[in-house]
């Protein structure tokens, strides 16, 4: 159904009465008093050449006249653009819209075929706001605005297949200097269409001209790369970005498609990007690379990508607040320090633009100084954060500083004390102060706050799971699996359920198929995740298959050394007779942890001294 605007004729103002006939005039001056506020709107349109009387004055008595360059305006035109003005501001903007295009037909004025479009857009009026750009552009078929125009509304009104010649006539009507960025925005022009397919079917047939292209080839293709992507054509996709790189291995444009492709997982794209980036000296791309691998819980990769960015960009800080962060997440502490100041000491930390990227430093050589007990260290850190959207995170912080020291309730009073602005920080809270109780081995006041959180928000899953967590610390074993059990219920691809109670099972020896299944099912959702790849190990192992735990440990474990995964491989050696083997591995991870439960409870249990 389309959805015009209603019209008005504008000769039937005045047929038989004349543009000052009384009833015209009436009109006018029942509408005079709204003038001061119509004037912004009017001016503009009224203003179509200089007036005719402007002069220079040279000398006293002396006057040079310039060339009368007389406005299309009549008197007629002039009161019809008023009555449309009036009109829309009284609340008839189908009248007014008429008029106004009516005059923009007339005059060929690009300003009063723009002010109708804005008219009907502001009047929800789609179809009205397509046929006055449709205008604009008959009139004007070289400008790029009125062509954009004509684009951005049959986008708006979903009719993607319409937008073929529009797309291809504004690539054709860019500037040479601007056809590039006109390409770039192409997906984002196409974001909010609801048949992606189609939309990278139109725009491939728009781009057709310009794939062969040295100048705009390259950027055509990664820009159907894109529009392959969100249709959810990974192959297509990947090809796109072959021949990007075919036609110019020196373009970053596909290489960035490559990381997205990464991230989806393409088989190919990773070994692509790998190639191409010995081509490419911007540092920006292989720091993507490493978020990518961050994302995938490679961090082992992601940190030889950071290194060796950081030692061909010595001074590229992004490379050093990023290695940082996850030598942290690794356990290695004094490295991810040195990282952190390196970061600090290559910005300047007075710049206010960096204050989200400074309270990420600060805050991670705060915690650092944290735990191996310098309190006034890491006050000092955390007392130079600017960032108010870091906030929660400091007081966080300075809560966990006195919960160490005794000070419990003071540190949940801290965490109380955060503003709830939204559902948001409210969550953030609630989860902090759990994380403090459970730190703090205060594990019934933990399993107590989130029972009352579940009272409002019974189908919780978050809430459900870390209460789960809770109550296996406590060894409520049957509560745990009643929780975790309902959320699989509810949600079966809930990896962090799946996982947490096949491996319960698994550590236990019971129900250890059913373990298996739950685990299995948990990889699936994330593949690449060492934590999983640890319970599957483990399953493995606990139902006999020695050799089979031996590979997926590891795995897990060169994916990620943490002291969790080092016990549960050691022991795999150790049973294998790899005794030297598993000592080395075991050494490892009390470096990195040496309070760790597991890796002390397996130590003990076999007997074995390091």
């Amino acid at each position: 159904m389309h959805h015009a605007l209603p019209t008005t004729s504008v000769s039937s103002l005045g047929r038989g009465q004349g543009i000052a006939s009384p009833r015209a005039r009436a009109w006018f001056y029942r509408f005079g008093a709204l003038l001061p506020a119509l004037l912004p709107a009017l001016l503009p349109l009224f203003m179509l050449a200089p007036p005719a009387w402007s002069q220079d004055t040279t000398a006293v008595g002396t006057a040079v006249r310039k060339p009368v360059n007389n406005s299309p305006l009549t008197a007629e035109l002039m009161f019809q653009i008023l009555l449309g003005e009036l009109n829309t501001y009284q609340g008839e903007p189908g009248v007014g819209y008429s008029l106004l295009l009516d005059a923009a037909r007339r005059t060929g004025d690009a300003r009063l075929f723009q002010r109708a479009v804005d008219i009907a857009l502001q009047s929800r009026s789609g179809d009205a706001a397509l046929e006055a750009a449709n205008a604009w552009r008959q009139a004007h078929p070289q400008s790029r605005e009125a062509n954009r125009h004509v684009l951005q509304i049959l986008l708006a009104l979903n009719r993607v297949a319409d937008t073929l010649i529009p797309l291809r006539t504004d690539i054709n009507l860019a500037p040479a200097n601007e056809r590039a960025s006109a390409l770039v925005s192409i997906p984002g022009l196409y974001a909010r269409v609801t048949n992606k397919k189609q939309a990278a079917q139109v725009i491939e047939q728009a781009l057709a001209p310009f794939q062969s292209r040295t100048d705009t080839g390259p950027i055509s293709w990664t820009v159907i790369g894109h529009m392959r992507l969100l249709a959810g054509d990974l192959d297509g996709s990947f090809q796109a970005a072959q021949r990007s790189l075919a036609l110019d291995n020196s373009s970053p444009a596909p290489v960035w498609l490559g990381l997205e492709l990464m991230s989806q997982r393409h088989p190919g794209a990773e070994a692509m990007v790998i190639s191409a980036l010995d081509k490419h000296p911007q540092p920006d791309l292989r720091l993507g690379l490493a978020r990518v691998l961050i994302e995938q819980l490679r961090l082992d990769e992601a940190t030889l990508q950071l290194t060796r960015l950081s030692q061909q960009q010595p001074d590229f800080s992004p490379a050093w607040l990023l290695l940082g962060s996850v030598l942290a997440e690794k356990g290695e502490a004094p490295a991810a320090e040195a990282a952190w100041k390196r970061y600090l000491g290559i910005v300047d930390v007075r710049d206010t633009k960096l204050q989200r990227e400074l309270a990420q430093a600060y805050l991670g050589l705060a915690q650092i100084a944290s735990r191996r007990g310098d309190d006034a260290v890491a006050e000092s850190w955390l007392a130079r954060i600017d960032d108010p959207r870091s906030l929660a995170r400091v007081q966080i912080q300075r809560a966990s500083i006195l919960a160490r020291q005794g000070k419990m309730p003071q540190a949940r009073q801290l965490i109380a004390d955060l503003p709830e602005r939204n559902p948001s920080e409210r969550r953030t809270k609630l989860l902090a102060e759990v994380q403090l109780l459970r730190d703090n081995q205060a594990l019934e006041a933990a399993y107590e706050r989130l029972t009352q959180a579940l009272t409002r928000e019974p189908n919780d899953a978050e809430l459900q799971y870390e209460q789960a967590m809770v109550a296996e610390k406590m060894n409520r074993l049957e509560d745990m699996e009643r929780l975790l059990g309902d959320i699989i219920a509810r949600t079966p691809t809930h990896y962090q359920a799946l996982n947490a109670l096949g491996y319960s099972w698994a550590d236990r020896g019971i129900r250890l198929e059913e373990a298996r299944e739950l685990i299995v099912r948990a990889l699936a959702q994330t593949p690449d995740d060492p934590f999983i790849t640890d319970s599957l190990g483990w399953v493995e192992f606990r139902l006999g298959r020695h050799q089979e735990a031996l590979r997926l440990l590891q795995k897990a474990y060169r994916a990620r050394a943490d002291a969790e995964i080092a016990a549960h491989l050691g022991e795999v050696m150790w049973t294998l007779g790899q005794h030297e083997q598993a000592r080395q591995v075991w050494r490892e991870g009390l470096r990195s942890a040496p309070d760790n439960t597991t890796l002390r409870n397996t130590l003990q249990r076999l007997q074995v001294a390091l």
